[in-house]
């Protein structure tokens, strides 16, 4: 079994200081997380950039600035977000995989998320995807609901990514595929062979699909944009802390933790 990679959301673009008032927001503020994480054992940070206002932003500039204050700080793997926020439109997301990161996610449909739509045309995927190859980075494949790996097989078969394939599994999100173990283990069994994964539980689901992806032998998110809370009605300190406990779980099943260059070697970054 691989040594376990984490990887810390920090900030999402929907969260708030309201829901969260130790979000980081600020480029300082997001570099600095991004270095208490890597302290805590985490090997990708996965970034939504904020604007001045604390405003979802995909501005090439914001996550640039970004992207060069944790490389100061540290060697943790900067993937930022193609997602962005839900109105964002798809030249605007890419704009930060024009800073060819080693890793990007990238979102293989289209779903419900709460009450809007979080919209990934095959026109967009294969967009970002193209884009992606041409750049050399590795996309992360966001799968939200189970057909969606179909769509990433079809990649595949077009040419439009590089196996061996990495997914993200977010499961939980209202409107999309629920966070169950049946859930999971489905998704585990349909990825093509040689694929990597991690799993990332929305909200009380983080921990349980957490443990649950350490033991199969998969990886794990955590981080403020799936999860603020560490226990019920216990608002977490910070990102840190939810990367320390899945440090501590891990150890005590017997699972190592992966640096970010073990992290870059298996994921063949």
């Amino acid at each position: 079994m691989d040594k376990l990679i984490i990887t810390a959301a920090l900030t999402g673009a929907e969260v708030t200081r309201k829901n969260q008032p130790n979000l980081p927001l600020t480029p300082d503020e997001i570099a600095e997380a991004a270095y208490q994480c890597y302290l805590a054992g985490a090997s990708i940070v996965h970034i939504h950039a904020r604007d001045k206002e604390g405003n979802p932003t995909q501005s090439y500039d914001v996550y640039k600035e970004i992207k060069e204050k944790i490389e100061s700080k540290c060697n943790i793997i900067f993937q930022p977000s193609t997602g962005g926020a839900v109105w964002h439109g798809p030249d605007e997301r890419l704009q930060p995989v024009e800073l060819k990161p080693e890793m990007a996610t990238l979102s293989a449909g289209t779903c419900n998320f709460g009450p809007d739509v979080f919209m990934n045309s095959q026109e967009y995927i294969e967009k970002f995807a193209i884009r992606m190859k041409e750049l050399g980075v590795k996309p992360e494949i966001e799968v939200f609901e189970r057909g969606m790996i179909e769509n990433a097989k079809s990649l595949v078969k077009k040419g439009l990514v590089d196996t061996p394939l990495h997914f993200d599994f977010v499961l939980g999100v209202p409107g999309a595929c629920p966070a169950t173990a049946e859930d999971l283990m489905y998704m585990v069994k349909s990825i093509p062979e040689g694929s990597t994964w991690t799993v990332a539980g929305i909200g009380r689901h983080e921990l349980p699909l957490a443990t649950m992806g350490i033991l199969l032998g998969g990886h794990v998110r955590v981080g403020f944009e799936d999860n603020v809370y560490y226990g019920r009605g216990q608002l977490a300190e910070s990102n840190a802390q939810l990367v320390e406990r899945i440090v501590r779980i891990a150890k005590e099943l017997g699972r190592e933790i992966a640096t970010p260059d073990e992290a870059r070697e298996i994921l063949k970054i």
